[in-house]
């Protein structure tokens, strides 16, 4: 009796949550299953800071696995972007006035491109400003216990892949 209770509830429930607006697996644009990614440009004086940004997305879209990596000819999408602003500041200081703490933020303007319809998906800009928390990526990295600008550029740009790479899903 219990095996058969057990079947009844699954088939109740299987029946029951598409009617609700549960999904299984990655919410994805309809239509859309492959995406090219070509590297971002750069309007920043920083060296690699593009290919840094343009890795930690393709990484995060291999990672989701919503969608798949092609090259141009073949892709349904393409996702394209440049580097807007980054900027260094110093967090804080020690008695000789040497960098103890800087803040590493990042800015970019993405756009997403139904490349059969030429539709944009979606259009942001994730600029650097007060509005800076919610919309873009910033890292904070101290020299003096081992950390690096090129670790916080990593970190910044992976932080960054994520927000971007957000706009690809479907909202609830």
């Amino acid at each position: 009796m219990k095996p058969s209770f057990c079947i009844a509830a699954a088939l109740v429930i299987s029946a029951v949550m598409p009617g609700c607006g549960y999904m299984l697996g990655p919410s994805t644009v309809q239509g859309v299953r492959t995406v090219h990614v070509p590297v971002f440009k750069s309007e920043s004086f920083r060296r690699n800071v593009d290919y840094l940004l343009t890795e930690a997305i393709q990484q995060e879209i291999k990672a989701r696995g919503a969608y798949r990596l092609a090259d141009e000819a073949h892709a349904d999408t393409i996702l394209t972007g440049r580097v807007v602003d980054l900027r260094k500041n110093v967090l804080s200081e020690n008695r000789f006035d040497d960098v103890r703490e800087f803040q590493l933020m990042l800015g970019a303007e993405v756009k997403w491109v139904d490349r059969r319809s030429g539709r944009i998906l979606q259009e942001r800009v994730f600029p650097l400003g007060q509005e800076m928390a919610q919309h873009s990526s910033q890292v904070s990295f101290a020299p003096e216990v081992g950390q690096s600008f090129a670790t916080a550029q990593q970190e910044a740009a992976r932080r960054l892949a994520l927000q971007i790479v957000d706009l690809t899903e479907m909202p609830w």
